[in-house]
């Protein structure tokens, strides 16, 4: 029997499932935002929050935690990890190091909800897709 398993499965097997919300997770934490359908913001939610709860704490196991939830990619950017300062380019005096999600989600994000006890995401109804009529949202960090 299958009481209290809820997961939102998005009719995908377990591999594609995964894949597909560690994408999500990372568009967001890179942008900021995104527009998906209902159905994947509403999985990707508590998702999200536990990977930024993860990046409130900070120590390394946390960091080697959350980089098994998001990919790691750059974002061509450079970050200034003592001030968590972000730059365009590569400034001369200045120790930067190149901008990655994992960086940018522990030196800022992290930062940035360290009072907040909860509820850092939230979707936003739109109107259905013009192809198919699915139901759409935005998701956004708070």
């Amino acid at each position: 029997m299958r009481h209290m398993c809820k997961r939102h499965t998005l009719g995908k097997a377990q591999d594609q499932r995964k894949a597909l919300l560690r994408s999500l997770a990372t568009e967001l934490f890179v942008h900021g935002e995104i527009t998906t359908t209902l159905a994947r913001a509403k999985a990707l939610k508590p998702y999200a929050e536990k990977i930024i709860t993860l990046a409130k704490k900070g120590d390394l196991h946390s960091i080697r935690q959350a980089a098994k939830y998001i990919y790691n990619k750059e974002t061509g950017k450079f970050i200034d990890l003592s001030t968590g300062e972000v730059f365009a380019t590569k400034e001369e005096g200045k120790k930067l190091a190149a901008q990655t999600v994992l960086r940018k989600l522990f030196v800022i994000i992290g930062k940035q909800y360290s009072d907040k006890k909860g509820g850092y995401t939230r979707i936003y109804h739109l109107p259905p897709r013009r192809g198919d009529a699915s139901e759409m949202a935005l998701i956004q960090l708070v």
